[in-house]
């Protein structure tokens, strides 16, 4: 295993290369109460673990910085900083250890809002009882385990070229992949900036499965798509009759997006209105629901991606500028895909991979022509004009191999064969070292172009019957339908 550094809030590494050494077993006990720690302590000393302690939850957070602990044992009501505040601040780590709320003053609402709302393992009453902790640690460390093992698998395979569902191992994808995780457990709104087709919604995804906010909401919406007054209630929300068509009260994308993410997808596109909006919504971290005279508090991760360059936008006065400093406390930057063409087989195999599994097809590879065509083009709508490509090359291959015939006419500069019509007779000049079985398809596709696509005709044409053509169509991965 190779060594690894996760970046803490004030914490040292949390990780080693082997998850069964000592530090996996380590449990920090917070409690004001002197007695009661001191004998919680010795209790889980007593049954192998590593044990700290600490008074509140101040001290508890000075003593992560040096005991790396997998599981905090906290009690909910303390001076200085409670158990509450001490779980939130242990949520803003990359992972955080496991924790378990002890508290006198049980009842099931706080109950639910310390595991659900806080992030809390579990929750148990005081007294304690031993069999309960004992078990409820032992599944605490458990689940430390498994959070540390995924943590490991995914920087194992970032440094192969894969991130979520991003993909790439040329530098320019590297340094991305490192921006991401360094960003991601933070709390910090990010801009995603690249040309269209670029991969900035994967990006942003991508920013959420690495966050402490996974396991909560992740919304997009398109700030591009739809009119001022509609975008507004989508993100903001309505009461029922704030306006001609609201039946009933709806909440918007900010507080359906509440413990999680929010991208706000072609920014550079929101009207200047709902801009404004916006930016108060931000600074304030409240929402108000529009014909609503109450705020509600928000916990929502912002994410914004454009494919403009908004300085450009600034000037031009279409977007706000204390917006963007707003915005653009982090720019992640997505290079074209005609600057990191080495990137190109593995994303085109990953996609056959992918496209197979979509459409029930059993291609295998490309032929190296097809790849040098692939990486001499400079791919203007990018790794997603890279999926439609591929996308019909695997339709109509079917199965087994995408050759160059395969790829759209004219592609990357590949010669187009000449098409001569004399009436309704259409006469195709074959290239050399074509197959039979190709300059077969070859006829066949052009005749049904020739007649609309009018399968009995162009059976007529071709000399063969209308099963025996259905049967070809099928043959080559086009459904025969």
């Amino acid at each position: 295993m190779y060594p690894e550094k996760v970046r803490e809030h004030g914490t040292r590494a949390r990780y080693t290369s082997d998850p069964m050494e000592k530090n996996f077993a380590r449990i920090l006990v917070a409690d004001d109460e002197l007695n009661q720690r001191s004998a919680l302590a010795s209790l889980i000393r007593r049954w192998g673990y590593e044990v700290e302690t600490a008074q509140d939850g101040a001290d508890a957070l000075a003593k992560l910085r040096e005991f790396d602990a997998d599981v905090v044992v906290t009690d909910l009501n303390m001076p200085e900083l409670d158990g509450r505040g001490l779980l939130e601040e242990l949520q803003k780590f990359p992972v955080p250890p496991q924790t378990v709320v002890l508290t006198a003053f049980g009842n099931l609402e706080t109950a639910l809002e310390t595991v659900h709302r806080l992030g809390a393992f579990w929750y148990l009453e005081k007294p304690v009882q031993t069999p309960a902790l004992q078990l409820v640690l032992e599944r605490a460390m458990e689940k430390q385990r498994l959070a540390g093992h995924a943590v490991r698998l995914e920087r194992e395979l970032a440094s192969r070229g894969v991130l979520g569902d991003l993909i790439g191992e040329s530098a320019a994808m590297q340094e991305i992949f490192y921006l991401l995780q360094q960003v991601a457990p933070t709390k910090a709104t990010v801009l995603i900036t690249g040309e269209s087709g670029t991969g900035k919604e994967m990006v942003a995804r991508a920013l959420h499965q690495l966050s402490p906010r996974r396991t909560g909401p992740f919304f997009a919406i398109n700030c591009a798509a739809m009119p001022e007054a509609l975008i507004e209630s989508e993100l903001f929300g309505h009461e029922k009759g704030a306006f001609t068509g609201a039946v009933e009260r709806r909440a918007g994308c900010f507080e359906l997006s509440r413990g999680g993410t929010l991208l706000l997808d072609e920014i550079g596109d929101m009207p200047m209105g709902t801009q404004a909006k916006l930016l108060r919504v931000l600074e304030d971290r409240k929402v108000r629901r529009l014909g609503s005279p109450r705020e509600v508090e928000l916990d929502v991760r912002v994410l914004a991606s454009t494919n403009k360059t908004l300085r450009d936008s600034i000037t031009a006065g279409t977007f706000r500028e204390d917006l963007f400093f707003r915005l653009n406390v982090f720019e992640v930057q997505l290079p074209p895909l005609r600057e990191r063409k080495e990137d190109i087989p593995r994303l085109a195999d990953e996609l056959i991979a992918d496209l197979n599994r979509k459409h029930l097809c059993r291609v295998t590879d490309m032929t190296p022509e097809v790849a040098g065509l692939l990486q001499r083009y400079d791919w203007p709508g990018n790794v997603r004009e890279l999926r439609n490509v591929m996308e019909r090359a695997v339709i109509l291959a079917g199965e087994g191999t995408i050759t160059a015939r395969l790829l759209p006419r004219g592609f990357a500069g590949r010669p187009e064969p000449p098409v001569r019509e004399h009436g309704s007779t259409v006469a195709l000049t074959l290239e050399p070292g074509m197959t039979v079985d190709e300059a077969e398809r070859a006829l066949i596709e052009m005749t049904l172009r020739h007649t609309g696509n009018n399968r009995t005709r162009a059976a007529e044409i071709l000399g063969i019957s209308p099963k025996t053509l259905f049967n070809k169509l099928r043959e080559y991965g086009g459904g025969g339908e």
